[in-house]
């Protein structure tokens, strides 16, 4: 299928309009009316709501292309330029090949109102950048071109488009939700394809933070989604943060289905328990890319687990010393292989302190702050809760000091 030239403004619509009202099926008719009657009436906004209804209206691809050639291309100046990519986008999924997706998608790019200003010289006086919503369809029209590249596996280009996108958002001081949707959406499918685990999972929760995931995504959409941003979690090397993907409603779409366990895993890695890590271990056959990257995972586990015993110890304003030999019961590591893991947690910045290697001991001042649950929760309210008598404690000391000293200025 070839892109039509967009239609010259000056052919009327209307025919083509007239047409598809007398010949649509009964249950697009209405729609295919308002189109008409919004159109005659001038009423630009009124159009705009109902094309990008009529877009989104489930039945309606095979009509969309050519809506979009013979009549939307007509107006579209007089469509807000948001509005516009957003319906192109949905258009450009008609198009049998991904070639002609980005072709189509690349021509409408190119009537967009640059957003960038124009800087003066000796011959032009320059202009500023255009108000609102000029940047935000610029953006939102780039994304949707890096994805078309990247279905194309055009690695190179997808990384241009999305890097101008990226900086041409971060200019701006407010954006349209759907408008930063479209960017993370296509940021995360790029990580994705590069195995970037750690950039892919920030991107893919970012993603769902733009969208309605219950209204906006489908089931088996819902449940794909759940299960990359787990395997990310357990295979990203700088993600030791596990509670905020435990609290997304998304993961629920795991419960009840074959991935089920890829949810438990990533509990037990919450809570650094390695003995459910381990009952959990026979379940990675089914998943191959996990299978392959055991060490890591053990590795990551020992990890959580060394932190979950940092964060776990009492807080009764006694030393910080842990000994090697705790540690080692704790993560069920060898007393020599604990400091080379204590040396992995600070190179990752999870924990700060120093070691003593002939006392082996290790003094831990800081912990890397994390998203607690349930049981982690209770733990902290027993710290806070002893923390809060050993200061009552403190302060009756030092009362008892005060009136020691100010009775003996008196007997003086």
């Amino acid at each position: 299928m070839e892109i039509d030239t967009p239609a010259s403004s000056s052919t009327s619509p209307i025919p083509y309009l007239e047409q598809q009202v007398s010949s649509a099926p009964e249950q697009f008719k209405p729609l295919w009316s308002k189109i008409k009657s919004t159109y005659e009436k001038k009423l630009w906004h009124n159009l705009t709501v109902v094309l990008t209804e009529f877009v989104f209206t489930p039945g309606t691809g095979p009509y969309q292309i050519e809506l979009f050639e013979k009549f939307i291309s007509t107006i579209e100046k007089k469509i807000n330029a948001l509005k516009l990519v957003e319906i192109a986008r949905r258009v450009g999924r008609e198009y049998s090949e991904p070639e002609l997706t980005l072709k189509f998608l690349e021509s409408l790019h190119s009537r967009l109102l640059s957003p960038y200003p124009v800087p003066a010289t000796e011959d032009n006086p320059g202009s500023p950048a255009p108000p609102p919503p000029a940047a935000s369809a610029y953006a939102l029209s780039l994304s949707s071109i890096a994805y078309a590249q990247l279905l194309l596996g055009d690695l190179t280009a997808t990384k241009k488009s999305l890097d101008e996108c990226e900086n041409l958002l971060n200019e701006q001081d407010t954006v349209e939700t759907s408008v930063n949707a479209g960017y993370y959406g296509v940021a995360g499918d790029y990580f994705k394809v590069k195995a970037d685990y750690g950039p892919y999972y920030k991107n893919a929760l970012l993603y769902l933070a733009c969208v309605d995931t219950q209204n906006e995504l489908s089931d088996e959409d819902r449940k794909s989604r759940a299960h990359d941003l787990c395997i990310a979690a357990l295979l990203g090397e700088t993600i030791y943060n596990f509670g905020e993907l435990l609290q997304h409603p998304i993961l629920q779409t795991l419960v009840g289905t074959e991935w089920e366990w890829i949810k438990d895993l990533i509990s037990a890695f919450n809570g650094g328990e390695i003995g459910k890590f381990e009952s959990l271990a026979n379940h990675l056959s089914n998943e191959p890319i996990l299978e392959s990257s055991l060490p890591f995972l053990r590795q990551k586990i020992c990890l959580m687990a060394l932190i979950q015993t940092i964060f776990a110890r009492p807080r009764d304003g006694a030393s910080r010393l842990m000994s090697f030999q705790t540690i080692g019961e704790a993560t069920r590591l060898p007393v020599n292989e604990v400091e080379h893991l204590l040396m992995k947690a600070l190179s990752l910045s999870l924990i700060k302190g120093s070691l003593d290697q002939v006392d082996g001991t290790a003094d831990i001042s800081w912990v890397q702050p994390r998203v607690l649950e349930g049981t982690q929760l209770d733990t902290l309210a027993e710290q806070l809760e002893a923390w809060c008598e050993s200061v009552g404690k403190t302060e009756h000391q030092v009362e008892e000091q005060r009136k020691a000293a100010k009775r003996a200025v008196l007997v003086e």
